[in-house]
Order: C-alpha cells, then sequence, then structure tokens
C-alpha cells in the first residue's frame, strides 16, 4: 500500500505526515526566519531519535511579509497546537477556511484535515508544537509522555477536553500566550536542543497546565460520541476518497478504524446507507471522473489503474452503471458535471 496520511497509521506500517516542504524552501529562499527543531523530516534542527520523541515538531516562524507560499491540506502524526503572536493568516480545518488574528490559539488532531493558507501565508509570527500521544484515530487510547508532571486525574482532564471536542480555533488567553511566547524565544536563543532540554520539557508542561485551565474556565460542551468509534470510521470515510486507489478492501479499512469486519460495515452502512466497497466503488468512480475530465492525456486505461480497478473492461462497467454512459462518452460531453460522493 502507498504512503497515506497519518489517520491510516496501524501498527509498524509506514504512514505519511506533512513535512512542511513549502516552509523548508521558503527559508531557504529568505523569505521568512525559522527556528524549529523536529524528529524525522521536519523542519528545522532534526533531533536525535531518542530526544523526547513524543515532541515531532515544535518551532516559531516569521513571516515580515505576505508569502509566496502555504502550507497544503494535511494531517499531523500527533495533536497540534499553534498560535499566532502577530499578524494574520488563512486557516482551514475540515474544509472550513477562517481568519487567524493575534493571540488565536488552533488545535487540530491527527485525523482533522486542515491547512494554512489561501493558499499563500500572510505576514505573521506564528508558534506551533505537534505532540504525539500515540493516537492516529479518535477511538484510541491518549498516551501521554513520561515527563509530563501532571496527576494521572488532570491527565483524564486534559485527555477529555481535547478528544471530545473537536473547535479548532480559540482566542488565547494571556497565560497560554505568554508560554507560546517563552516557546519562541527558547528556540530563537538556545543555541541546542540538548542545551534546551530542561526548558523545553517545562515549558510545555507549563503550557498544557495553561491550556487545561483555559479550557476548563470555557465550560465547552464535551461530547462522548468524538473519541467513539463510530467517529473513528466517519473520519476514515472523510479521508477516503483522497486515497480510493489504493489497494483497499474490507479487512484492510476495518483494521485501520480499530474494527472487525461486520462492526465497520454496520457503521459505514449507517454513516453513508451503503456497504463500504459500495461506497469505495463510489469514491472511485469519483475520481476517475476528475480525471477524465481533468486529464484528457490520460487512456481509460492508465484512468482505471489509477483509481484501483483492476482492468479496464471492469473500470467501464462499473463507471457504466454509476454515471449511465461509458467512460469515453462521458469525457466527450460537453461541461461534463462531476457528481461527488454523499456528504460525509
Amino acid at each position: 500500500m502507498k504512503e497515506l496520511p497519518a489517520i491510516f497509521q496501524n501498527g509498524e506500517q509506514v504512514y505519511a505526515v506533512d513535512t512542511c516542504e513549502p516552509l523548508k524552501a521558503a527559508v531557504l529562499r529568505d523569505e521568512v526566519q525559522l527556528h524549529a527543531w523536529g524528529h524525522a523530516l521536519y523542519p528545522g534542527i532534526l533531533l536525535p531519535r531518542t530526544f523526547l520523541p513524543a515532541v515531532r515538531s515544535v518551532g516559531v516562524w516569521d513571516a515580515p511579509t505576505r508569502q509566496s507560499w502555504g502550507l497544503d491540506r494535511h494531517c499531523n502524526e500527533g495533536i497540534e497546537f499553534t498560535y499566532l503572536e502577530r499578524g494574520k493568516t488563512v486557516f482551514e480545518v475540515d474544509g472550513k477556511p477562517c481568519m487567524l488574528r493575534k493571540e488565536h490559539l488552533t488545535i487540530t488532531r491527527p485525523w482533522q484535515f486542515h491547512r494554512v493558507g489561501d493558499p499563500h501565508i500572510g505576514s505573521c509570527r506564528l508558534v506551533w508544537l505537534i505532540l504525539d500521544v500515540n493516537v492516529r484515530r479518535p477511538n484510541q487510547t491518549w498516551q501521554w509522555p513520561e515527563w509530563l508532571l501532571c496527576s494521572p486525574e488532570d491527565l483524564r482532564l486534559l485527555t477529555r477536553l481535547l478528544s471530545h471536542n473537536e473547535q479548532p480555533v480559540w482566542r488565547a488567553n494571556d497565560e497560554v500566550a505568554q508560554w507560546f511566547g517563552k516557546l519562541g524565544l527558547l528556540l530563537e536563543e538556545i543555541p541546542s536542543p540538548e542545551a534546551g532540554e530542561t526548558k523545553l520539557k517545562f515549558y510545555i508542561n507549563a503550557l498544557l497546565i495553561a491550556l487545561m485551565e483555559m479550557l476548563e474556565r470555557e465550560r465547552i460542551p464535551l461530547d462522548d460520541y468524538l473519541s467513539s468509534s463510530q467517529r473513528a470510521v466517519q473520519a476514515f470515510l472523510h479521508a477516503l476518497p483522497q486515497h480510493a486507489a489504493s489497494d483497499w478492501n474490507l479487512a484492510a479499512m476495518a483494521s485501520q478504524c480499530g474494527l472487525s469486519r461486520s462492526q465497520f460495515s454496520d457503521y459505514c452502512k449507517e454513516l453513508t446507507g451503503t456497504t463500504p466497497m459500495q461506497y469505495l466503488t463510489q469514491c472511485r468512480i469519483d475520481l476517475a471522473a476528475k480525471l477524465l475530465t481533468g486529464r484528457p492525456e490520460l487512456s481509460i486505461t492508465d484512468v482505471a489503474y489509477q483509481c484501483g480497478f483492476n482492468s479496464s473492461q471492469y473500470f467501464a462497467t462499473v463507471f457504466r452503471a454509476a454515471k449511465a454512459c461509458s467512460p469515453r462518452a462521458f469525457v466527450a460531453q460537453p461541461q461534463a458535471v462531476v457528481h461527488t460522493s454523499p456528504e460525509r
């Protein structure tokens, strides 16, 4: 199976996460100042594998003017917190854009697709932290790093506040803003991660406690559904159209949600009104329709294989049943309309 975003991680399977390549390129062009530490392919100074592995990325960028780049739609391999210290920029979560302004805080979970920019970044200074709590889907158990100072009771409260609420944008209070500011200054002033390890742990601890207290004071409505198996299936189905061409079967889809095949099938029918394989086929047909109209240089056979069909003959049969015409006739239609799958 080809690499997929974080929501599809399962066991030891390799998955792809956003590595901020446009940001890296902008730094090389001297368009933005960057101070960051991260594991794997995240931007900034590469952290040793055993150095605070839960801290996947922590950084600050300072864009003095409107940029020529943006971060496209992606997921992360941990929960991401960002804070806008200065300026403004567009931020989008699950297809819903908003304008971030000074003192706005964002919180996104690994299964929430989001992007920064419209498609370009505005002039702004942004601090971020991606902390891996070993979840890739809503119904998994959060595992916080051992170096956090919170009591078990407080960690349970923090987990509930973050997992049973998916509001992405908040107005940060003074205490939360203070600790984000200290994180940014630490990254700018400390010459190496090893020299800053103690302060980094302390600041993250203080930030999480401040976030917990802020969210608790907000008296936000909490919804157990958001950490349920049905929510996990919903998140999976929402992302599936982008990866419909992969070699999926019922067992593989159920495994990605941590469910049995019958459980997954039941939830899929509740959410879409169809069986998992029918839903997958519809996603592939939608993808094929987009390729047929948007990539005229591709042959019908090429489109079939790129959409996960094993033969052009079977693809043509399924396509005709869904669109009431052959793929070739669909291409010939003037201003062909691509019908998307039901709202997820």
